[in-house]
């Protein structure tokens, strides 16, 4: 007998949406007792500053058939090998309890690694739409869980509707008290995520700009540009005399959050959650590019609860974006209940019951 700490490796791919989930799981498994590793690449290891420093930080080789040209589509199915290859290897001498992958390419390597030494795994899809990695898998894991429902899934899997698990620091501001809009300083927070985010750079400048010259004095943007996009948004701000600060990444955006009147964001599934544990109004501009337009099914929460003003890609206009900024600075008790709104959507248990999926999961394979 020993008195090993049970292991628990995460896999997540490269981009916030897919890291932020597995570093709510990884704080709550870690307060458990277990021990906890992560298995991302490059990318996503850039998402992981915010893991707390005892979680075990590990880049695979992965790769995706999406960025590239030719040589990259030829040589990425070897890279991706390659991966599977050295994740199992180690896998046989950690023997993990638990696998989770939270989707991604980087995830491939930990969940085959898995798949091959027959190890406890599962998998947590963040979108009402199962990714093409996640969908990959979904026959292969013992438990899907599921960030938003009514998620899609293959004939003959079977979903548990956990919510998408939101951080510490995020868990901390549920449901701060609101601030409803009136005649003095509001704040605005406007995020884009990592993908489509420049539209948002070309359309929300100027329609906050074109605001009542006395509701934009009153204004306080922070916006997340893409590190292309920082400078000449920030310049463009300046010269309307809107007050912003613009930055490529905010590390303090449930802070920021917390103290806005409105959120401007795409319907990305942490998002999305994001705002609704911490119960602000928003405007919600699904990405139009996105797979088989998830961000549209994230977006519907929200905006069936009356939380959220859903504004499509094809109708995103200057004048219609500031249309609806109005309506929500100039409506402080429509505001309010907005804010509440939001609320009563919310799942800040997620991560408390992801973590119980994988304790039961652990169990039952005799961890």
């Amino acid at each position: 007998m020993t008195d090993r700490k049970p292991l628990l490796v995460i896999a997540a791919g490269g981009t916030g949406g897919h890291m932020f989930p597995a570093q709510a799981l990884a704080e709550v498994m870690l307060r458990r007792g277990w021990r906890v590793k992560l298995s991302t690449d490059p990318r996503g290891a850039r998402y992981a500053g915010g893991f707390p420093h005892t979680t075990q930080i590990e880049q695979v080789a992965s790769a995706t058939f999406a960025r590239g040209g030719l040589v990259n589509k030829i040589l990425t199915p070897f890279h991706i090998m390659g991966g599977v290859l050295g994740a199992t290897l180690r896998m046989m001498r950690e023997k993990p309890d638990v696998v989770v992958g939270f989707g991604g390419y980087p995830t491939i390597p930990a969940l085959s690694a898995a798949l091959i030494l027959r190890r406890p795994r599962m998998i947590h899809e963040q979108n009402g739409v199962l990714g093409r990695v996640n969908r990959l898998f979904a026959k292969r894991v013992h438990r899907v869980a599921c960030g938003t429902w009514p998620t899609t899934l293959p004939d003959g899997v079977e979903g548990v509707h956990v919510g998408n698990p939101v951080r510490a620091a995020v868990l901390d501001r549920a449901g701060a008290g609101y601030i409803p809009p009136g005649d003095y300083p509001m704040s605005v927070l406007v995020i884009g995520g990592s993908q489509g985010a420049r539209i948002l750079s070309d359309v929300v400048p100027p329609a906050l700009a074109a605001l009542p010259a006395a509701m934009v004095n009153n204004i306080r943007v922070s916006h997340q540009a893409r590190d292309e996009d920082a400078a000449r948004v920030s310049e463009y701000y300046a010269e309307q005399g809107v007050n912003a600060e613009v930055q490529p990444f905010f590390r303090d955006v449930p802070t920021r959050m917390s103290e806005a009147q409105l959120v401007i964001s795409r319907a990305g599934a942490s998002s999305v959650a994001d705002i609704s544990v911490i119960g602000r109004p928003s405007i919600l501009i699904p990405y139009a590019a996105a797979a088989e337009d998830h961000q549209s099914v994230n977006a519907k929460g929200l905006a069936e609860a009356g939380a959220a003003i859903v504004i499509p890609e094809s109708r995103l206009a200057v004048d219609i974006v500031s249309e609806q900024i109005a309506a929500v600075l100039k409506n402080p008790d429509g505001a309010m209940r907005m804010s509440q709104a939001a609320l009563s959507v919310a799942m800040p248990d997620a991560p408390q019951h992801l973590a119980d999926m994988v304790e039961e999961l652990a169990g039952r394979h005799g961890a």
